[in-house]
């Protein structure tokens, strides 16, 4: 965006003074700069209008000079700090339980939860995301990318049963999803997990898995659908989560957790840093310009008429 201004702009009024000396003041005027008083006033240079309009183009050009005229021009540098963002989703057998969804009673949770993340996704314009599922085994559904339609494609083609077994992996997708974020480069780095059941299918102990994740500098936040300690054990996401440094959500429906995932998504606020530079011009150089060449003919256009 561009602005012209002066950068003096009270010398400006220096025009009233030689607009009332123009007026009370003429002969004196020319008798102090031009000591052959009655050869200059010669009628036909007094009368002539070019002089005049030399005169005051001279006078007010060098008066706008004075002023300082500058043309300012402002611009946003604006820097984008996007996260880095693992998806953790439980795809065991038990998220075919239906009821979930109030407004739609025949969904199950998978399907639900399919839904409430691509949205998730969708609004999270400057981040890399990636995929992990997991059932009796775990899996990368997809690396981290900026694709954010091929990875809601990916959700949208995953289903129950492409993971076998009927056990829940939770903590080996815990050690996946870490390894995967330990060759990032990203400044903040989160990880969310969703399940609605209890580990009882990972090879690697909990212990550890608390070990590695106090080690890393990644957010984890744990989202338990269903009821607390009939679906999902409450203490052991809370165990998760307080490793993280975050905290254990609980939803028992889809709305809970349209809202949870609401959160999270303000509460990681991609950070934005704008710093508004402005580049000055400063164009007195022109008008000072005019004022000496009106002068120069000004000079010229008298001598010339002998004056």
């Amino acid at each position: 965006m561009s602005q012209f201004s002066f950068e003096f702009p009270f010398l400006l009024l220096l025009i009233i003074p030689f607009l009332i000396c123009a007026k009370w003041c003429k002969e004196r005027s020319r008798a102090i700069f031009f000591p052959h008083v009655q050869k200059l006033v010669a009628s036909s240079v007094h009368k002539s209008s070019l002089l005049q309009f030399l005169k005051w183009f001279g006078i007010v050009s060098a008066i706008i000079a004075l002023a300082s005229p500058v043309l300012s021009h402002s611009y946003t540098n604006t820097k984008k700090e996007g996260r880095d963002i693992v998806l953790i989703t439980d795809a065991s057998e038990s998220m075919l339980q239906r009821g979930f969804d109030a407004d739609d009673p025949l969904k199950n949770k998978f399907e639900v939860v399919k839904e409430v993340v691509e949205d998730f996704i969708g609004k999270r314009e400057n981040d890399r995301i990636g995929l992990v599922s997991f059932g009796a085994i775990s899996f990368v559904a997809s690396p981290l990318t900026f694709e954010k339609e091929f990875l809601q494609k990916i959700i949208s083609m995953q289903y129950i049963g492409m993971i076998n077994g009927k056990r829940t992996a939770i903590q080996d997708a815990l050690v996946q999803s870490y390894n995967m974020m330990s060759k990032s480069k990203s400044k903040s780095k989160i990880a969310i997990l969703l399940t609605d059941g209890m580990d009882n299918g990972s090879k690697i102990p909990l212990e550890d898995v608390v070990k590695m994740i106090n080690k890393q500098d990644i957010k984890l936040y744990v989202i338990g659908i269903g009821y607390p300690n009939r679906d999902y054990d409450a203490n052991y996401l809370k165990v998760l989560a307080d490793a993280g440094g975050t905290q254990a959500y609980g939803a028992k429906d889809a709305s809970e957790l349209n809202r949870i995932y609401e959160e999270i998504d303000k509460l990681e606020v991609t950070k934005i840093d704008d710093k508004r530079v402005v580049q000055h011009t400063y164009l007195y150089i022109y008008p000072l310009l005019f004022a000496i060449l009106s002068l120069l003919f000004f000079i010229y256009f008298r001598n010339s008429k002998g004056v």
